[in-house]
């Protein structure tokens, strides 16, 4: 059994701490990918509803997601 161990504040903030950091690198790594494309993402899928570059940045979005996840845990 795991214990409390995880309510202590150190460790609380401290897990706090890393999922901000996490969101943060990963808000930012995809502001950078949304600047480099040569059009409007949000345009794109939501307004034209273009499925295949939905489907792109998903998996760009989850491909992020793990390599931040790597990088901070």
């Amino acid at each position: 059994m795991m214990g409390i161990e995880w309510l202590k504040p150190a460790v609380f903030f401290g897990s706090v701490l890393y999922a901000l950091v996490g969101v943060a690198v990963f808000w930012l790594c995809f502001v950078i990918v949304d600047k480099l494309t040569p059009y409007d993402l949000w345009g794109e899928i939501i307004e034209k509803k273009n499925m295949a570059l939905a489907i792109v940045v998903g998996a760009m979005c989850i491909a992020i997601g793990m390599i931040v996840a790597a990088a901070v845990g």
